[in-house]
C-alpha cells in the first residue's frame, strides 16, 4: 500500500471513528491537525501525497500526522512490494472496514466490543484479522484459554455465551 493510499484509508476509517458517518475531507483533517496539535498541514499539499505527486513525508509532517490518526509515524511510508506476494484486495479490504466502523457504532453501547471492531477496521489486513479470528474459534480449548487471559488482564465483556 502507498503512502497516498493509507492517507485515504485513514482519512475516512478518522471520520467514522469521530462519529461523522463519513470520512474526514482533507481540509478537515489540516485544521484538525492545526486545532488538535498545533501543526500546519495544507490540503493541498495533503492532496499531493494522497495522489503520489509527492511520495515523501517530513519528519516533522510525518510525526503530526502519525499524532492525528493515531498511528505509529513508521506505517507513513509506502509498503516494500515485497512483503505483498498476492494481488491486492482494496475494494474488499475498504468495503470490510466500512462494514466494521458500522458494527462498531452500531454497538456502541458495548465499548469493549465497538473499540475492538475498530481496531480490526484500522488494521492494515482486516481481512486476514478476520479469518485469523474465525480459525480460533473453531478450536474451542483455545478460544476458553484466550477469553480466560483476556479477563485476567481486566478487558471484561458485558455478556458471556
Amino acid at each position: 500500500m502507498t503512502l497516498g493510499q493509507k492517507l485515504a484509508k485513514m482519512r475516512a476509517l478518522a471520520g467514522f471513528s469521530r462519529g461523522l458517518g463519513r470520512e474526514l475531507t482533507q481540509a478537515e483533517v489540516s485544521k484538525g491537525v492545526r486545532e488538535e496539535l498545533g501543526g500546519k498541514i495544507s490540503q493541498s499539499y495533503l492532496s499531493q501525497l494522497e495522489s503520489g505527486a509527492r511520495p515523501h513525508l517530513t519528519s516533522g509532517t510525518r510525526l503530526a500526522l502519525a499524532r492525528f490518526f493515531k498511528v505509529h509515524p513508521g506505517y507513513l511510508v509506502d509498503d516494500l512490494e515485497e512483503h505483498h506476494p498476492h494481488k491486492p484486495r482494496h475494494g474488499l479490504d475498504d468495503q470490510l472496514d466500512l462494514w466494521l466502523i458500522d458494527g462498531s457504532e452500531e454497538f456502541a453501547a458495548d465499548p469493549t466490543l465497538s473499540e475492538a471492531l475498530l481496531r480490526i477496521a484500522k488494521h492494515e489486513n482486516s481481512r486476514d484479522c478476520l479469518v485469523w479470528f474465525g480459525s480460533i474459534v473453531e478450536n474451542r480449548q483455545l478460544m476458553e484459554r484466550l477469553i480466560a487471559d483476556i479477563e485476567a488482564v481486566g478487558i471484561t465483556r458485558k455478556r458471556r455465551r
